[in-house]
């Protein structure tokens, strides 16, 4: 069909609609979005500006837009033909103007000198050119007044102004300069689709006023509407706070190397040369040198068959009293009995009068010579305690084997080590083949290839440790919890963690019994505890429940095992939601907790799940919520009602009090019943907001009736 017959038709009222304003405030882009229905997101209208021409030609060459600009308003059927114009205040804008029904005057509310210009320049150019044709201001890109201006700012040019947040016009700056100019006022944005056919249906109906005016006798235009008022605009759901994830402690390899020179918790003695004694701990040779994890579990198995059936070992609570008691001894055959029956109940493989010598290992291999249990002083506590000694091979120096240890302990070697070639001897001996590797390295000038070694050094001996956890070899101490017990190592506790380091370390009772009280703990969390701790990883289970172990994870002073588990509990909540789930009470459960416990980030979240749901969750728990804290409560008001108060606002503007106290508060109730869920956290807290808003209300129309 051509264009030229809409002008034809009988009843078609052809409205020539031109949009004007200041050069990138989006003139053309709200054409486009009326014209050709084009949506474009954020970033696509953050490109490089081009001035550019809506074409008046496209009505005639593209019948799609030729079919968009028909419509009907009021039942009034019209065709609307829209005209583009430049920017640029030197452009001759007279044809554009010639014969206008109604002007469109456009400004950024990103731009205050765009809105300055309005009154300026535009409003008497268009006044200049056609004197007659009704005015519509219209304020753009509504959508920066609630976006993230430094990521809008970051996806912009390189050398394009930035948006500041001060620069951001409030809708009742528009709203002044139209009631200055005495036209209606409108905002619109083509990211978000709002607002585009609110614009131009009222301004057809404006047109269409004015030509009723001249064409007095057309009957179809008496049913013809004044300006409607146009609701507020719902900003966008904010996004849910980020939860980040500090940097694990940077800490994890000088913990173990303290822990060899100070021999907290040592278990097992080494014997080089028979006269030199180093205090080390089983759990970490045995995870770190397969070796030495065949030698302790031969070791504990020898026990198990050589023990006399008869034997009662002594509890922990018992050896710390005899420990501490200076006098446990009253007599010398008193004494005697108490050092045999000590001997006795731990197992104790030394007995030089009968000639034990404990179990040789030549014959095994031949870097260990025997091994045995002995009483001795504790390097630390002085007091005595059973330890496993291994006599070592005699060709193993203290230099070197030092090195040997660190290594054991930390997987790593020193370049500047100056007995390599022993280091190397005892590796071989100890089947340590990834050391003697590393030795090779550095006399190839190829250190820089051990960091792989050692890399694989740790996840070998993490999976060996998560073993040691599970089957609970060569534990020293047993946590009593609320639903059993749960075996652990002090030494791999000590070096990661400094709380557990100050109880075992200390001058406490725990740090010389086998059994630690841990109460309201169960054993799935304390078990995530203890991986978290032997391995650096958070590992979630089925039955873990978040906020016990964000409890435990606070207690134990953990903030990166605290900031992973806010994480899982956030996930685990938002994924439960995707599936239907109704997340609102655990929510609201997690909230007191998390800020009890000082779980922030996971505060912030649970406010910002109830501030976006806030309707459900009152419908649901209203008992809960007029319970929470008053600090809560106030939070959740401050970012909920200021809307509410924008809006009141919205509707008390001039435009709104001649529209009509009858459509003026039912649309304004309407919308905050429907919409706005801050209106009903203001009717909570403040009962009166409602009746204080009517006779607001009444009284101003009133007043406006009355002059």
């Amino acid at each position: 069909m051509d264009s030229d017959m809409d002008y034809e038709r009988p009843n078609v009222e052809t409205i020539k609609c031109v949009v004007v304003g200041d050069n990138a405030v989006g003139k053309t882009r709200l054409i486009c979005a009326r014209a050709c229905n084009a949506t474009l997101t954020q970033y696509q209208l953050l490109a490089t500006h081009v001035p550019t021409v809506w074409a008046i030609d496209q009505y005639r060459v593209c019948q799609e837009v030729l079919e968009r600009s028909r419509d009907v308003v009021d039942d009034v059927s019209v065709s609307l033909r829209l005209w583009d114009t430049f920017g640029d205040h030197h452009k001759d804008r007279r044809f554009a103007y010639g014969r206008s029904d109604v002007v469109v005057l456009c400004f950024s509310i990103a731009n205050p000198n765009s809105l300055y210009h309005v009154k300026t320049m535009w409003y008497p150019e268009i006044k200049h050119f056609c004197p007659r044709a009704p005015v519509i201001l219209v304020g753009c890109q509504l959508d920066l007044r609630y976006a993230d201006l430094e990521a809008v700012n970051r996806a912009r040019r390189p050398l394009a102004r930035p948006i500041k947040y001060n620069e951001i016009l409030p809708p009742e700056r528009g709203r002044e300069v139209a009631k200055e100019l005495g036209v209606p006022y409108y905002e619109t944005s083509v990211v978000a689709q709002f607002g585009v056919k609110d614009v131009f249906d009222n301004a057809i109906r404006a047109a269409l006023i004015s030509r009723r005016h001249l064409q007095f006798w057309k009957s179809h235009l008496r049913n013809v509407q004044r300006s409607l008022l146009q609701a507020p605009f719902l900003p966008p759901k904010p996004p849910p706070p980020i939860i980040t994830v500090p940097p694990p402690p940077t800490t994890t390899e000088e913990h173990p190397v303290r822990l060899l020179e100070d021999p907290l918790c040592s278990d097992v003695i080494l014997v080089l040369q028979e006269k030199q004694r180093i205090f080390a701990h089983k759990i970490y040779l045995a995870t770190s040198s397969s070796k030495f994890y065949d030698l302790f579990v031969l070791d504990a198995r020898s026990e198990e068959t050589e023990r006399p059936p008869r034997a009662t070992a002594l509890s922990g609570r018992e050896m710390l009293m005899r420990a501490a008691s200076f006098d446990v001894c009253e007599s010398p055959d008193e004494g005697d009995r108490a050092n045999l029956r000590a001997c006795t109940s731990d197992g104790t493989l030394r007995d030089s009068e009968g000639g034990r010598r404990g179990r040789l290992l030549s014959t095994w291999s031949r870097a260990f010579v025997s091994i045995q249990e002995e009483l001795v002083d504790d390097p630390v506590t002085y007091s005595p305690r059973p330890m496993t000694v291994v006599h070592m091979d005699q060709s193993m120096q203290l230099g070197p084997f030092r090195a040997v240890l660190r290594y054991l302990y930390t997987g790593q070697l020193d370049e500047h080590e100056k007995e390599l070639m022993h280091i190397a001897h005892i590796a071989e001996l100890l089947e340590v083949f990834d050391l003697r590797m590393m030795v090779a390295n550095i006399l190839n000038n190829e250190s820089f290839m051990n960091q792989e070694i050692t890399k694989a050094f740790h996840v070998r001996r993490t999976n060996r440790v998560k073993e040691c956890l599970a089957k609970g070899t060569f534990s020293d101490v047993v946590f009593k919890l609320d639903d059993g017990t749960i075996m652990a190592h002090k030494p791999l506790l000590i070096s990661s963690c400094d709380w557990m380091a100050a109880m075992f370390g200390g001058p406490f009772v725990e740090s010389c019994t086998k059994e630690v009280l841990f109460p309201n703990t169960t054993r799935s969390c304390m078990r995530a505890v203890l991986e978290y701790l032997y391995t650096g990883r958070f590992c979630s289970r089925t039955d873990l429940d978040a906020m016990e172990l964000i409890v435990l994870a606070n207690r134990l002073c953990l903030p990166h095992l605290v900031a992973l588990t806010e994480l899982y509990t956030v996930t685990v909540l938002m994924e439960a939601a995707m599936m239907g789930a109704d997340i609102d009470g655990d929510v609201l459960l997690y909230l007191e907790m998390s800020q009890f416990h000082c779980a922030q980030q996971l505060t912030g979240w649970c406010l910002h799940h109830i501030c976006t749901n806030y309707n459900s969750v009152c419908r649901k728990f209203p008992r809960d919520m007029k319970a929470t804290s008053t600090g809560n409560a106030s939070e959740i008001l401050t970012k909920e009602t200021c809307m509410c108060v924008k809006l009141r606002l919205s509707f008390e503007s001039p435009l709104y009090i001649n529209a009509g106290f009858i459509e003026k508060l039912s649309l304004y109730e309407a919308f905050l019943s429907a919409h706005l869920s801050a209106f009903d956290v203001a009717k909570a807290v403040e009962p009166c907001l409602l009746q204080t808003t009517r006779t607001t209300l009444r009284s101003t129309a009133g007043h406006q009736c009355g002059s």
